[in-house]
């Protein structure tokens, strides 16, 4: 059995990545080799370019940034995964995070999460996330 802690982070990963998906979408549409290069490089401001332009499509302006620091795991024998640190900022939540993008997948692991005002329940922390994830969206006319 899971510890609490444990738990509500990982249903906070899922409602990150569930809000994500779109834009982890839109960065796989940047050659891989493009955010090897950037990477090896540290060109660290281009990334920071293709993260601000990809999430204006999906979040409020300031939402998303990225957070100066990004991996590579490029081997012979396997597909490359390029891993990202972005930060979510909005409504009172803060979270730090690492985006990982494979060629057909991606995952999100938080690193870091605060909230201007703690509630004493875990799982009203974790509502408080999911209503700012929602306000912090560009809503689609499907929405």
């Amino acid at each position: 059995m899971l510890d609490i802690r444990k738990r509500h982070t990982l249903a906070r990963e899922r409602l990150l990545a569930e809000a994500i998906k779109e834009l982890a979408a839109e960065l796989r549409l940047v050659d891989v080799i493009d955010f090897v290069a950037f990477v090896r490089l540290e060109h660290f401001g281009n990334i920071a370019d293709i993260v601000h332009s990809s999430s204006e499509l999906y979040f409020k302006p300031g939402v998303l940034r990225f957070a100066d620091s990004a991996e590579v795991d490029l081997a012979w024998n396997s597909k490359p995964i390029v891993a990202l640190a972005l930060q979510f900022r909005h409504g009172g939540v803060e979270a730090h995070f690492r985006l990982e993008l494979a060629s057909a997948s991606a995952a999100v692991d938080i690193t870091y999460m605060s909230f201007d005002v703690v509630d004493g329940d875990p799982e009203a922390n974790t509502q408080a996330f999911a209503a700012a994830i929602k306000d912090s969206r560009i809503l689609d006319e499907d929405d």
